[in-house]
């Protein structure tokens, strides 16, 4: 795995950890692209932001929602839940270390 695949895999489990400590379990793509500036100093554009989304869209680990083409709601699966907590594993998700 070289270095861009291992960074991308961090920032899918990023959000995925994120939407699982939210309540409702959602939130919007803005504000998911601003958690990964600040708590894990990913800094992304909003074209990247959106494309982790719709990869993890795609392989459902979330449901997306465009409100409007400025605002996209991004809400946990179930599955995705159960990838961010470690009980399963997607390939191109990094997994969580245990206790964390």
């Amino acid at each position: 795995m070289n270095f861009t695949q291992a960074l991308l895999e961090d920032q899918r489990l990023f959000i995925l950890r994120v939407l699982d400590e939210l309540p409702g379990f959602s939130s919007n793509v803005s504000a998911l692209q601003s958690a990964l500036d600040m708590s894990a100093g990913h800094r992304l554009s909003r074209d990247a932001a959106l494309a982790l989304v719709d990869w993890l869209d795609e392989v459902g680990l979330v449901t997306k929602e465009n409100l409007d083409p400025r605002i996209c709601v991004v809400k946990l699966t179930q599955r995705g839940s159960d990838v961010a907590q470690g009980r399963a594993h997607v390939t191109g998700v990094k997994r969580p270390r245990p206790g964390v």
